[in-house]
C-alpha cells in the first residue's frame, strides 16, 4: 500500500503537532500521581465514574444517557462480540449478523452513526462498511465498557450522533501493581456453540515505576445451536411449496446454524512509565479472527447459496500519555494515539479468496483538562484521523479511497450548586477522496466538508438526590466514503450498492430530557429524545436500471440499493430502575428493570418507516446478593416489529428467560469468581429485527455457560 505511507507521514506530523510541547512537570511534594478515576477495573476506583465523558464524572451527573458495564455484570454478560455483550443495556441492540459479527446499535442508529472505541480512539477496522465485518475489539480484554448515548458522544466525532461505545482495557498499565507479579485470567464454556474461551494477562512492576504487561486470548466455537427452525415460518412455507427437492428440504432445516463456527486468538504486550510527574505507555497487539457467515438461503433453484468465511487480521500499536500540570489554568494534559494495519479475506466455499479488504488507519487525540475554578471546569482538545481503504477482488464495490479528518472540541461546565450548565462544541474538517477505477467505471473524486456541532444542557436538582435535565444539540456529519463512492455488488448485504458523490452534509437538531434519582435502596433513570434530520443518508431499493447504468449495462447479481438523502426523525425513550426489596440476613434481594423504544421515519420520502429499527423491549430481573454469592433470574420480552420499510419482513415477538449463580470462593478476593448461567432456558425462537440475516439466522437456543475468572 504505497499511498498509505503518505497518509502515515501526514498523520505522524499531526501527532507531533498535537503532542505536549512542555516536558513532564513534576508534582508538588506529597501529591499523588494524576490518573483518571476508574479508567481500569485494576485501579479499584468507584464503578460509576465515567471517563468517556471527557471530564470524568459520576454516572448520575452526566446529562445524557449512559451505561457502565464492569465487574460481575461484565463477567455475566461477556460474549465473543461487543454487540451481544451489551445487548441488555438500555437503548442498546445489536446487528446480530450471526454469532460472530455483532455490532452495537444505539437508539436505532448503527454503522456510521455509532463510534466503537478502545480506550478513547477508534477500533481501526471496517465493521462500519458492512454488517458481516466483525469489530476488531475482543470483549475478553475489557476491564469495563462505557456507553454514551446522546449529545455527550459528539465530542468523539460528528459520526457519533447515535452514541459511543468505549472498551477500556489495561494493555497500557495505569498503576503499579502491589504484587511482584499480578496475574488475571478468565475461562468459559458455552454449550450453544460448544464455545471454549481462555484469556490471561500478566503485569510485572520494575523498579517501582515501570510496568510491563502481557495478555493473550483464544476462543473457538462450533456452529451455533438455535434449538429451532433456521428459516422463518413464511420462508419455510415457500420452501415446502417448491417443486425442487433441495429447496423443499430447507423447510425442515433446524438446530445448528450452518457456517457459523469461529476461531479467534489475540496476543498483546504493553509497557508504561508511571511516576509522580505523569505517565507514558505503549502497547502492540495482533488479532486473528477466522469465522463463518451464516448462509442466506435462496428459494430460487438457479441461485446457489454461498458459505463464505472471513479471515481477519490486525496489527495495532497504541500510546497514551498524561502530564499533571496542577496549574491555575490547566489541571492535566492527556494524549492518546494509535495506528493499525488491517485486512480481511472473504473465502469462498471452494477455499479460494474472493475479495480482500485492506485498511490502514491512524488516530490521535489531545485533551487539555482545565483546572477547576469554583464551580467551573472543562476541557478542550484536538483530534486527527486518517484512513487508507481499498478492496480487491470479484466483489469489489468501492474504489480505493482515503479519509482525513481534523477536529477541535470543547466541553465547559458550570456548577451553581442545585443547577448545572454544560456547553459543548466541535468543529471538524473532512477530506474524502477516491481513485479513478476502470473496473467500477468511475472517475476520481475529491470532496471536502466543514462540520460544526454543538450542544447545550442544563440540569436542576429538584429535591436532594433527584435531578432533571434538558439537552439541545445541533450536529453536522460529513458523508462517509461508502455513502459517496459505493458502486458494486456487495454479498454481505445482498445488494448492488450505489453511492452518490454529490451528497451534502447530514444535519440534525436533537432534544433530550432526563430524570435521575436515587435514595435509600432505589434508583431511577429516564431519558426521552427526539432528533430531526435534514439530508439524512439512507439506502433504499430502486429499479435495477439505476445500478445497471453505472455497471456498464451488465445484469446485477443482487437488487439495486441506492443511497439517498431526505428528511427524517427519530424519537424514543429509555428507562432503568433498581430497588431493594428485602434484607434476608446477610443477603439483599433487589429488583431491576430496563425498557427502551425507538420510532424512526424517513419523512422526506412519503413518510416511510426507517429500516431495521429495534422494537419495544422490556427486561426485568430479581437478584439475591451476598458477600460471596449472587443468584439472579431475569425475563426479557421483545415485542413484534411490524412497522417496517418496504424491503423488510415483520419480526415476531419473543421472550427469553435467563438465570445465573455466581460464587466468590475466596474471602477478600472479589476478582475471583465462578459463574454458572443458563440463557434462553425455554429454548425459544428469537430473531432481532435489526439484523440483515434475521429471516435466516435466529439467535442462540438454550445456552448453559460456565465461567471462571481469577486474580492473583
Amino acid at each position: 500500500m504505497t499511498t498509505s505511507l503518505s497518509v502515515s507521514l501526514r498523520a505522524g506530523c499531526a501527532l507531533i503537532a498535537l503532542s505536549p510541547a512542555a516536558p513532564v512537570v513534576a508534582q508538588t511534594e506529597g501529591t499523588a500521581p494524576v490518573t483518571a478515576p476508574d479508567q481500569s477495573y485494576h485501579d479499584g476506583q468507584p464503578g460509576d465514574i465515567v471517563v468517556t465523558a471527557l471530564i470524568p464524572r459520576r454516572q448520575g451527573d452526566i446529562l445524557s444517557g449512559t451505561s457502565v458495564v464492569s465487574g460481575e455484570e461484565l463477567t455475566r454478560s461477556l460474549r465473543p462480540t461487543i454487540g451481544d455483550t451489551l445487548s441488555h443495556q438500555p437503548g442498546v441492540s445489536s446487528t446480530s449478523f450471526g454469532p460472530n459479527a455483532s455490532r452495537p446499535i444505539l437508539r436505532g442508529f448503527q454503522g456510521e452513526r455509532v463510534r466503537i472505541l478502545t480506550d478513547g480512539i477508534g477500533s481501526f477496522d471496517v465493521s462500519n462498511t458492512s454488517v458481516d465485518h466483525a469489530v476488531a475489539i475482543n470483549p475478553l480484554t475489557a476491564d469495563r465498557i462505557e456507553v454514551l448515548r446522546g449529545p455527550a458522544a459528539l465530542l468523539y466525532g460528528s459520526s457519533a450522533i447515535g452514541g459511543v461505545v468505549n472498551v477500556i482495557d489495561a494493555r497500557i498499565p495505569r498503576r503499579v501493581p502491589d504484587e511482584a507479579i499480578h496475574v488475571e485470567g478468565i475461562g468459559s464454556y458455552g454449550s450453544a456453540a460448544n464455545e471454549r474461551t481462555g484469556s490471561g494477562e500478566i503485569e510485572v512492576p520494575i523498579a517501582g515505576k515501570l510496568v510491563v504487561h502481557f495478555d493473550g486470548s483464544y476462543t473457538k466455537t462450533g456452529n451455533l445451536d438455535t434449538g429451532n427452525y433456521i428459516l422463518t415460518p413464511a420462508l419455510r412455507a415457500q420452501a415446502a411449496a417448491s417443486a425442487d427437492p433441495a429447496i423443499a428440504d430447507l423447510a425442515s432445516l433446524r438446530g445448528k446454524l450452518p457456517n457459523s463456527a469461529a476461531e479467534t486468538w489475540e496476543v498483546a504486550g504493553g509497557i508504561a512509565l508511571i511516576t509522580d510527574g505523569g505517565n507514558l505507555g505503549f502497547s502492540v497487539a495482533h488479532t486473528d479472527n477466522f469465522y463463518g457467515v451464516p448462509v442466506r438461503y435462496s428459494l430460487d433453484p438457479d441461485v446457489e447459496a454461498e458459505q463464505v468465511r472471513l479471515h481477519m487480521k490486525q496489527d495495532r500499536a497504541d500510546m497514551r500519555a498524561e502530564v499533571p500540570v496542577n496549574g491555575g489554568i490547566l489541571e492535566s494534559i492527556r494524549l492518546r494515539a494509535g495506528f493499525a494495519d488491517y485486512q480481511h479475506q472473504e473465502i469462498e466455499e471452494s477455499g479460494e479468496v474472493g475479495t480482500t479488504f485492506y485498511n490502514q488507519s491512524i488516530e490521535s487525540r489531545l485533551e487539555l483538562v482545565q483546572a477547576k475554578r469554583g464551580g467551573w471546569d472543562g476541557a478542550v482538545g484536538a483530534q486527527f484521523f486518517a484512513r487508507d481503504f481499498h478492496v480487491v477482488g470479484e466483489e469489489k464495490f468501492l474504489p480505493r479511497n482515503r479519509t482525513e479528518q481534523f477536529g477541535l472540541f470543547t466541553l465547559q461546565s458550570v456548577d451553581f450548586g442545585n443547577t448545572r450548565v454544560e456547553l459543548g462544541g466541535r468543529y471538524e474538517t473532512t477530506k474524502v477522496s477516491a481513485d479513478a477505477d476502470e473496473t467500477l467505471l468511475n472517475p476520481a473524486y475529491h470532496r471536502s466538508f466543514d462540520a460544526f456541532s454543538g450542544s447545550a444542557g442544563i440540569s436542576q436538582q429538584i429535591i436532594p438526590g433527584w435531578r432533571v435535565g434538558l439537552n439541545a444539540s445541533r450536529t453536522e456529519r460529513a458523508p462517509s466514503a461508502e455513502e459517496l463512492f459505493a458502486r458494486g455488488n456487495h454479498a454481505g448485504t445482498q445488494a448492488f450498492e450505489l453511492g452518490n458523490p454529490d451528497f451534502s452534509k447530514e444535519k440534525s437538531w436533537g432534544m433530550e430530557a432526563t430524570l435521575r434519582g436515587e435514595g435509600t435502596g432505589y434508583s431511577l433513570s429516564l431519558s426521552g429524545y427526539h432528533n430531526w434530520f435534514k439530508g439524512y443518508i439512507y439506502d433504499s431499493l430502486v429499479a435495477d436500471a439505476a445500478c445497471q447504468a453505472v455497471n456498464g449495462g451488465e445484469p446485477l447479481d443482487f437488487p439495486c440499493f441506492q443511497y439517498a438523502q431526505a428528511d427524517a426523525k427519530y424519537y424514543g425513550f429509555e428507562a432503568e430502575a433498581k430497588v431493594k426489596l428485602a434484607q434476608l440476613g446477610g443477603y439483599t434481594l433487589n429488583a431491576d428493570a430496563v425498557t427502551d423504544y425507538v420510532h424512526a421515519t424517513i419523512t422526506g420520502n412519503g413518510s416511510a418507516p426507517a429500516p431495521r429499527i429495534p422494537p419495544l423491549r422490556m427486561l426485568g430481573g430479581l437478584e439475591l446478593t451476598g458477600d460471596r454469592l449472587t443468584a439472579r433470574g431475569e425475563v426479557e420480552h421483545v415485542f413484534a416489529q411490524d412497522r417496517i420499510a418496504a424491503t423488510e419482513t415483520p419480526t415476531d415477538s419473543f421472550t427469553l428467560v435467563n438465570a445465573s449463580l455466581s460464587v466468590k470462593p475466596f474471602k477478600g478476593n472479589d476478582r475471583t469468581t465462578l459463574l454458572l448461567s443458563a440463557n434462553n432456558i425455554f429454548d425459544v425462537a428469537a430473531r432481532r429485527h435489526a439484523s440483515f440475516l434475521k429471516d435466516y439466522a435466529p439467535l442462540a437456543g438454550r445456552d448453559i455457560r460456565v465461567t471462571a475468572r481469577f486474580s492473583l
